[in-house]
């Protein structure tokens, strides 16, 4: 399968993408979270092209060839939802089926609750609907303990120094440990290892964990879109529950939230569902899409 590398300039920033399939055909737009880039889409990229779809896979702001804005309110939800809106646009499409995976589910969901009717589907991969997250991170101890990199995170510069140093040997680490054995061979940590060492890519990266802390600072739920907490637009949701991050008891209440929403466990998968188990993660949103 032929790709494209294409760039596109949205609200002010110059976006990679990677393309593929047909460009009159219905578009599926894929969201890779942290630490990929639009590589962590490669096993379904081709399949999804092949049955008609035109594909577009970002670098999402911060990541790999993407422009990397400073300071960390670059990074707000807000402005990573508009990024999509704006690819849309700039695509000449009016509804899209977009589907997420960890950073880039949280943006999906936020793009169905804000603008669901830009979207034909939603599919998400191994993050809950922000609410439960929120919700969950306040009373569940045990969710809390998963989620100690994020308060890591929190302290300026040195996760990614130590994250980034000897050729982002910490980085490579991660996503082996966070892994089944074999899910990351050499050649695509490799890869993985090529984009962050991008200037500023790990800060950048990193960002978006820091901007997202400081909003919850401001309040669990933002009192201007909790008449849109339900998810209107049908949505698949796909879940390793194997996910060293991100507790499985997340997902149905995260599902009850969606006026059409269905929930599939993968129960030998980790978080990386979609490398873990490609084949079935790429049936299912061909079926999905296609019903």
């Amino acid at each position: 399968m032929e790709l494209e590398h294409t760039f596109w300039q949205i609200n002010g920033l110059r976006l990679h993408a990677v393309q593929a399939g047909r460009r009159d055909g219905p578009l599926v737009v894929l969201l890779h979270g942290f630490p990929e880039f639009w590589y962590g889409w490669r096993n379904q990229i081709g399949p999804l092209a092949e049955a008609g779809y035109g594909v577009l896979v970002p670098d999402q702001r911060g990541y790999n060839l993407s422009d990397k804005p400073k300071g960390i309110a670059a990074y707000q939800i807000d402005h990573l939802v508009a990024d999509v809106i704006g690819l849309l646009d700039a695509a000449g499409c009016s509804k899209a089926f977009l589907v997420g995976h960890d950073w880039g589910a949280a943006v999906a969901w936020e793009v169905a609750l804000g603008f669901p009717e830009r979207l034909e589907k939603l599919a998400i991969l191994n993050v809950p609907h922000p609410a439960v997250m929120r919700r969950t991170l306040l009373s569940s101890l045990r969710q809390m303990l998963k989620s100690w990199y994020i308060f890591y995170f929190q302290i300026p510069g040195l996760p990614e120094r130590l994250l980034g140093s000897d050729h982002c040997a910490g980085m490579r680490r991660m996503m082996r440990l966070s892994g089944k054995p074999g899910t990351f061979s050499d050649a695509d940590l490799e890869m993985y290892a090529q984009a962050w060492c991008q200037p500023e890519a790990l800060t950048s990266m990193i960002h978006w964990y820091r901007a997202a802390f400081r909003e919850s600072l401001r309040g669990p739920w933002n009192p201007k879109k909790t008449t849109l907490q339900r998810v209107k637009v049908p949505t698949l949701m796909l879940w390793g529950a194997n996910d060293v991050a991100l507790s499985r008891e997340m997902a149905q209440p995260s599902i009850d939230l969606c006026e059409e929403g269905r929930l599939v466990f993968f129960e030998n998968a980790t978080h990386w569902v979609q490398h873990d188990e490609a084949e079935g993660v790429t049936r299912e949103l061909l079926e999905f899409f296609g019903s």
